[in-house]
């Protein structure tokens, strides 16, 4: 028990400055007119824009991407099928804004529900969703919240399916991000329905055919997702777009007019993909660090990079990026090759640090009689020099 003691009183938090590369220039904050965004390189992981993105806000029909996602999921799960079809309740008929115009003697088709929501934007066709899958819109809305959860979206919750006003339906500008992303990810089969360019249910809608999203027909490489607006959320965007190798993920909200909302996305996207660039600064297996081992058959482990390092960073930096290894030392044996032991810290000019993990460039098992005695004695040397030290003031 003592030897255990002592051995966290060694585990000292070291941190090694390392320095990654040196560009020109800088590269300044994106001042967006919305009252909150998030943007995301989805590529990367990379968050380049965070205003006011944790504060839950309502989010009009932009919260359809979670009504999206809940069926997607039942789609996945075989519970329903693109040709399931759906009855149409008078609740659902009488829903207002926009609509599919759907009716009690309709029976739409799960695929036919999903473009109507998308391009659309029926309030009509989420109620009819939300009913088909779990009884009421009321069951689904508790469903919704449960799977929000479940999904790590900690500002967002749900009264209904089609982000009808209600002072309970609040998503925050960061959890619209993270479904959007989920979406893109994990539902790639469905996921070009969002640029979609119109869409009309039994030639019932002809004003109401065409998606509402600005980016679309711009060329700029957007394929999606889901616009929104109410009076007290204003014009909102969820949007993606994709231009070489990079995709990016992005939501608005608080625009004054469907025109500064257009505006705006547009800015978001030039600004994302001209401002910043992917670079590789650490190649697999690279050793970036050495740290002491306590009670190992080795003294020493050396922390590497698992994967190729690549970072998304501004085009112009005016300092160096600067970067830290971060580590506990001495590791306690048996380490495991491959094992995660620290991580590099990189931090840019306006965003957020990124965490990259290291890991052990070999194996090292739990060290025998003699390594033990000799750890031992360095502890008893440190603790005879340390109270020296003391015994002198």
């Amino acid at each position: 028990m003592e030897q255990s003691k002592t051995m966290r009183l060694f585990h000292l938090l070291l941190i090694a400055a390392l320095s990654v590369m040196t560009l020109s220039g800088a590269a300044r904050a994106f001042d967006t007119r919305a009252t909150a965004a998030y943007v995301l390189d989805q590529t990367t992981g990379t968050v380049l824009l965070s205003k006011n993105a944790d504060t839950p806000l309502p989010p009009a029909s932009m919260s359809k991407l979670m009504t999206l996602n809940m069926l997607f999921e039942a789609l996945r799960d075989g519970r329903v099928s693109m040709d399931t079809q759906f009855a149409v309740s008078s609740k659902a008929r009488a829903m207002g804004g926009s609509t599919m115009f759907l009716n009690e003697r309709d029976r739409p088709r799960v695929e036919d529900l999903i473009q109507g929501i998308i391009v659309q934007s029926g309030n009509d066709a989420c109620v009819v969703v939300a009913e088909g899958l779990a009884g009421s819109e009321d069951a689904f809305a508790r469903l919704m919240n449960e799977r929000a959860r479940a999904l790590g979206m900690t500002n967002s919750t749900f009264a209904n399916a089609s982000g009808w006003p209600n002072p309970n339906q609040r998503m925050s500008m960061h959890d619209l991000g993270l479904i959007a992303s989920r979406i893109i990810r994990e539902f790639p089969e469905y996921y070009g329905y969002f640029g979609q360019a119109e869409y009309e249910f039994d030639d019932r809608a002809p004003k109401n055919r065409f998606n509402r999203n600005p980016l679309l027909k711009l060329g700029i490489g957007a394929d999606g997702l889901k616009t929104g607006h109410t009076n007290e959320a204003g014009y909102g965007l969820v949007g993606s777009a994709v231009q070489g190798s990079r995709r990016v993920v992005f939501v608005i909200t608080g625009l004054a007019s469907e025109k500064d909302r257009a505006e705006e996305a547009e800015r978001v996207v030039n600004w994302a993909f001209r401002q910043f660039v992917q670079k590789t600064v650490v190649e697999k297996g690279t050793r970036l660090a050495e740290a002491s081992v306590w009670m190992g058959g080795s003294q020493r482990i050396g922390l590497i990079a698992p994967d190729d390092i690549t970072l998304l960073v501004p085009a112009l930096v005016a300092d160096t990026v600067e970067a830290q290894i971060v580590f506990e030392s001495p590791i306690e044996a048996p380490i495991e090759e491959g094992q995660q032991i620290g991580e590099l810290v990189v931090s840019l000019p306006d965003m957020e640090d990124q965490r990259l993990p290291l890991v052990a460039d070999k194996a090292v098992p739990r060290g025998g009689f003699l390594p033990r005695v000799r750890t031992a004695a360095q502890v008893l040397i440190r603790d005879y020099i340390s109270g020296g030290a003391e015994g002198l003031f």
